[in-house]
């Protein structure tokens, strides 16, 4: 088992921008040890043969085909807004 040392755990918290006490130093430092101890075991596992998957469970795309129809009239959507130039939406400008 890799063995995680205080000063290690201190400098990923300073990385992290976290003040932990003796406390959760301590309790941080099994933590990491117990995650590098669950990877370690993983990377043992034969998968010589499993394909790779991203997901549990595989799903197709569930959308409809696109399909081309007649939108409305630009002049039609522009009539209604404030202040319309060059074919769009013109907004204030709210960023200096």
């Amino acid at each position: 088992m890799m063995k995680i040392t205080k000063e290690e755990v201190l400098h990923v918290a300073k990385l992290a921008k976290l003040n932990l006490s003796e406390e959760e130093t301590d309790t941080l430092r099994s933590d990491m040890e117990s995650i590098i101890e669950f990877a370690n075991t993983l990377s043992e596992l034969d998968t010589e043969g499993v394909v790779p998957t991203a997901h549990a469970r595989y799903m197709v795309n569930a959308f409809r085909e696109d399909v081309i129809k007649e939108s409305y009239k630009e002049e039609d959507i522009l009539k209604n807004a404030p202040l319309a130039e060059d074919g769009g939406f013109a907004v204030p400008k709210v960023v200096e």
